[in-house]
């Protein structure tokens, strides 16, 4: 695969030649192997697929200007990933193993690996296997472990555009207390009102605030910026423990940012926005910056309605640090 095609793909829909799988039986996990990337095998009556007993991660291994490949906080993805198999009662991935399946993956496939603005997606998944469709309130005494790897582009390959946003402040985005497992149910269950929201008020994403309570969209964090200030929702279980907001909170903090994490509603984030920024941040997008908010059948733009600047310094300085542009001072990245 070349490294410098021209052409776009949508996000995930590449994937690299190579696998790793591991299995869990009678109690413990066995030896991971790498195969070619292609189908699996799943029992009809397979936990999952009656029960969603699943979570998964995503990541990024980055090529850098010397050729040499630097994954991007792996550590921590691994250790939110046992915490999403903790509570969803699945057999917890044992770290060392997972963190050999996927560097292994990305060694096996560094040649696949873009050049900036690209990178190297990882996705860890974990499912439940054991077949008892009678299992509705048992957990899953078998899983498989996979981790997929998929080249992927510049996310703005058309140019960095602000995004429009639905502010939902009925419906709720997950259960409250799985909001901080990275499982597919969660996904699922916002992309019902995602869609309808992108029907009817032609938007990118919605911003879930149940109660008037700002929290999350569907699959990013949601931050309010301005010069030397950063507010975003204190950690609890109703929203992902981002690790790219880990990270960017973490920066600014460096960089001499008051970084507030604290309970807000939609009322003090429509204030903030006449002046100030707003933004998601993920692993996808990195920080993207927001230029309307849609709520109570009103568009409110943000600051000027174009990504504020603040917004595209605190992008650039995270993203040098992932392309080794930057020295990594907080040891974020490990060298395959």
């Amino acid at each position: 695969m070349s490294t410098n095609t021209q052409a776009r793909p949508a996000f995930g829909t590449v994937l690299a030649d190579q696998m790793a799988i591991a299995t869990y039986r009678n109690g413990q996990w066995g030896q991971h192997e790498i195969r070619p990337t292609g189908p699996i095998e799943i029992h009809p009556a397979a936990h999952v697929l009656h029960y969603a007993s699943e979570c998964f991660e995503g990541f990024k291994a980055y090529r850098w200007a010397d050729g040499s490949i630097h994954v991007f906080r792996m550590d921590k993805h691994i250790e939110r990933m046992r915490q999403s198999a903790r509570l969803l009662v699945l057999p917890e991935p044992d770290a060392k193993q997972l963190a050999t399946m996927v560097l292994t993956v990305i060694d096996r496939v560094r040649g696949q690996v873009p050049e900036p603005p690209g990178a190297l997606y990882l996705r860890p998944m974990l499912y439940g296997t054991m077949p008892n469709i009678g299992a509705a309130s048992a957990p899953s005494n078998e899983a498989t472990l996979i981790v997929l790897a998929s080249p992927v582009w510049d996310y703005f390959s058309g140019g960095v555009k602000p995004l429009r946003i639905y502010v939902e402040d009925q419906k709720h985005r997950t259960a409250d207390h799985l909001g901080m497992v990275k499982t597919g149910g969660n996904y699922a269950a916002a992309m019902g009102p995602t869609l309808e929201a992108r029907d009817k008020y032609k938007v990118d994403q919605v911003l879930f605030c149940p109660g008037g309570s700002v929290q999350e969209t569907g699959a990013a964090n949601f931050l309010l910026i301005r010069e030397g200030h950063i507010l975003t929702r204190s950690l609890d279980s109703t929203f992902l423990h981002g690790v790219t907001r880990d990270s960017l909170l973490t920066m600014a903090r460096g960089m001499g940012f008051k970084v507030e994490e604290r309970v807000f509603d939609v009322n003090e984030m429509l204030e903030w926005v006449k002046t100030g920024e707003a933004a998601l941040s993920g692993t996808a997008a990195v920080l993207a910056g927001v230029g309307t908010l849609v709520h109570g059948g009103q568009e409110h733009r943000v600051g000027t309605g174009d990504v504020g600047p603040v917004t595209q310094r605190l992008r650039a300085a995270l993203v040098a640090i992932q392309n080794g542009e930057t020295p990594d001072t907080h040891g974020w990245t490990t060298r395959v």
